[in-house]
């Protein structure tokens, strides 16, 4: 923006910067949507009269559709324009969530959680055309705001949703994420500039690329592969941290973990800190951070297995730097995708979002077992194991980069 006036800059700039403000706004009741169902499941069992195993469903359900959305519908973000295609999105979700509240059995909550969580991927789409409208050296620490937004989404909504039900009743829930979702898309509509959108492929297209993505380009395979390794850990650990939370050591209900979640809630404000670092000092160096983190939070979190007054203070300073060097390690991975090609941004978020979902899904699974097996001490095992594995592959990595720009045949990396 150098050939503009100083004034405009300074408009330009605050206009941006209100931008991202809603968008992050905007990321945090989508990706709300499909954490608060987590809370209201008992309630939801006990109001439909079916069993608690078969309500379960209803997240699976929303997760299923999340995962959908974020292949089926993500790459669109770089064929559509985007104030239609997030407003219509945030439509959708608003009525499916109001078909949700209005549901009068399982299955027609189950197909409304499928809609919602297949509508809600506004997150995934705003970090694309966030990283288009800022110079390169800023796109860390707007990357970190969106994600402060998703996060305080994710943590807050299932204490807020767990609190409201227990109040009014499961359908309440519902009810205030709609109000919120349809709410929001407002002044999102008005914000959003008139882009004009960087790809005119066809859909089957757009849908075959983030595959071929990943195979051509090492740093979007680097970069996906932390994030699955990071995801993974933090998944092990709120798996199995319910599981000791509500067991024989603690004995504490289920609202404990969303206690738990809310004070996580405060390390929301360190994703603008890492963006800033990963501006100053690269992505790589924020990764090793991040890998640092995660293996020391490994080992904090292993007294939680005492209880009582050793237990908690371990359980809290253990997941507290696990959060962070996720969310640090997630800023420092988007900045280094959203850096290789302008016009493919949402088809590059795509094949990134989708292994680091499926990273999460397997470390859920495998902290269930872990926990069944061994206890929570297999449960911290589990999460070193994965972060000591992204650990060594960026060691070997950045080694590798620095014999490389040694060598008389330089070549760029990123």
């Amino acid at each position: 923006m150098a050939y503009l006036p100083s004034e405009q800059r300074s408009a330009t700039a605050a206009g941006t910067s209100r931008l991202v403000a809603v968008l992050a706004l905007a990321c945090g009741v989508a990706v709300g949507n499909v954490y608060f169902p987590q809370a209201v499941v008992p309630l939801a069992a006990a109001g439909l009269g079916v069993a608690p195993g078969a309500a379960a469903g209803v997240v699976t359900a929303t997760q299923f559709g999340y995962a959908a959305g974020i292949f089926l519908l993500v790459p669109l973000g770089d064929r559509l324009p985007p104030r239609p295609l997030l407003v219509t999105l945030l439509t959708v979700t608003g009525l499916g969530l109001t078909a949700a509240a209005a549901a009068p059995a399982l299955p027609p909550l189950l197909a409304a959680s499928v809609l919602v969580g297949a509508a809600t991927v506004v997150a995934p789409l705003a970090g694309p055309l966030a990283a288009g409208l800022v110079p390169p050296e800023r796109r860390g620490v707007v990357g970190g705001t969106l994600l402060s937004g998703s996060l305080a989404g994710m943590l807050l909504s299932r204490t807020a949703g767990g609190a409201l039900g227990d109040r009014l009743g499961w359908r309440a829930p519902y009810v205030l994420a709609a109000v919120l979702t349809l709410a929001v898309a407002l002044p999102l509509s008005r914000a959003l500039p008139r882009l004009t959108p960087p790809s005119r492929q066809r859909y089957r297209h757009l849908l075959a690329e983030p595959v071929r993505l990943l195979r051509t380009e090492p740093a979007l395979r680097r970069s996906s592969f932390y994030q699955a390794t990071v995801f993974a850990a933090f998944s092990a650990m709120w798996t199995g941290v319910a599981l000791l939370l509500t067991g024989p050591v603690y004995g504490f209900g289920a609202d404990a973990v969303g206690l738990l979640a809310l004070v996580n809630a405060a390390t929301m404000l360190v994703t603008p800190f890492a963006g800033r670092l990963v501006d100053r000092r690269g992505a790589d160096a924020v990764n090793l951070v991040c890998f640092v983190l995660v293996v020391l939070a490994a080992v904090v979190l292993v007294p939680g297995a005492f209880g009582g007054g050793t237990g908690l203070p371990a359980l809290v300073a253990g997941s507290l730097l696990l959060d962070v060097g996720m969310q640090s390690g997630m800023v420092a991975n988007t900045v280094r995708i959203y850096a290789l090609d302008a016009d493919v941004r949402s088809r590059l978020n795509t094949a990134y979002m989708t292994c680091a979902y499926l990273g999460g899904t397997l470390g859920s699974w495998l902290g269930t077992r872990a926990y069944a097996w061994c206890g929570w001490p297999g449960v911290c095992a589990l999460v070193a194991l994965p972060a000591g594995l992204g650990l060594l592959r960026h060691l070997t990595a950045t080694a590798r980069d620095r014999r490389t720009a040694g060598s008389p045949c330089r070549t760029s990396r990123i």
